[in-house]
């Protein structure tokens, strides 16, 4: 198996590359790198959002290669080069969340485990944050510690209360047409016009995105099916329940971008007031995809990673992350301010 590779986004040196299947019998396409900066400090899950793909991460496995750290990631199902779960691979669908912990606990039992180096981190984005911390309860002896951006624990700026989307997303999945568009069609990278786009306020970022899609049409998908809004508003329910998050143990960072439209960043903050070992940031100007941002956002978001992750070599770059259940800004953003 080969990673895309193109002159405008070449794939990272030396990748182990490979599938592998999870007990329901889907196949994850996963790729692993070994640090170029030894000795290595551990492994860094790295656990992208919905819609993305591996191809679209080299930047950042590129980032964290070089502050010597490993680097694991993998397509969920449904998406990138791992199985789709419809016969129109564009359809963004998944019938539950748990399946999203399978695929984690697959590619962390199958590949990180025998195959990797620890201590083991995560880092991940949006959907993969939420997933994160639905696995987190049993993950508590195999990961270190956490740092989750933009986490989907809320539905951002829609145009109607996220009780009444979840309700009509579940009519449409109870009655069978849960594999119907939400928002009526879809809207991959490579269509999206930049003025106005709620994930990045970086222009070169956004094209070279944009120009991937387009090229590697078949690793994207488009909007969200109902199913998978309506398991995506179950999943943030239950990580707000007491009952589940009081079984969370791992040490999570939570970084919000100040100008997130995508997610609820309150909904955020309050899990981490809850959390027994849980901080929360906020990086002021930034959009949605924060690693897919520009460099003064990204530093940033890496600085915190670095500052929170135990050995990190850029502990110097960033100030002490605050006490569990408090809120409070990064290093403020020059372009933004």
């Amino acid at each position: 198996m080969e990673l895309a590779s193109s002159s405008y986004n070449p794939v990272p040196s030396d990748p182990v590359c490979g599938f592998a299947t999870t007990e329901d019998g889907f196949k994850l396409r996963y790729a692993h790198w070994r640090t170029v900066a030894p000795p290595c400090k551990g492994t860094v899950l790295l656990l992208h959002g919905r819609a993305e793909y591996i191809e679209k991460l080299f930047e950042t496995v590129g980032d964290l290669r070089k502050k010597g750290y490993d680097v694991l990631t993998f397509d969920w199902r449904g998406q990138g080069g791992s199985d789709r779960l419809l016969e129109d691979r564009r359809r963004g669908y998944v019938e539950h969340f748990g399946q999203y912990v399978i695929d984690l606990e697959t590619i962390m039992s199958d590949v990180a485990l025998p195959d990797c180096r620890g201590p083991f981190y995560i880092l991940a984005h949006s959907t993969g944050s939420l997933v994160a911390l639905l696995a987190a309860p049993r993950m508590g002896n195999r990961l270190r510690r956490m740092v989750l951006t933009a986490p989907l624990l809320g539905f951002g700026s829609i145009p109607i209360a996220q009780n009444t989307l979840k309700w009509l997303c579940g009519t449409l999945h109870v009655v069978g047409l849960g594999d119907r568009y939400v928002t009526g069609g879809a809207t991959p990278d490579e269509d999206r016009a930049f003025k106005g786009n709620k994930l990045t306020s970086d222009l070169k970022r956004f094209q070279r995105n944009a120009k991937l899609a387009e090229e590697f049409r078949d690793l994207t998908i488009g909007g969200p099916t109902a199913t998978w809004v309506f398991s995506a508003s179950r999943a943030m329910e239950r990580v707000a329940m007491t009952e589940f998050y009081s079984h969370v143990t791992i040490p999570t960072l939570v970084i919000c971008a100040g100008n997130d439209e995508v997610v609820d960043n309150r909904a955020a903050e309050l899990l981490c007031r809850r959390l027994r070992s849980g901080s929360c940031l906020t990086v002021p100007g930034a959009r949605h995809e924060m690693l897919q941002e520009r460099d003064s956002v990204r530093e940033q978001v890496l600085a915190a990673f670095c500052a929170f992750a135990p050995g990190g070599r850029d502990q110097d770059a960033y100030p002490a992350v605050s006490a569990a259940g408090k809120s409070r800004a990064a290093v403020p953003d020059k372009a933004a301010s």
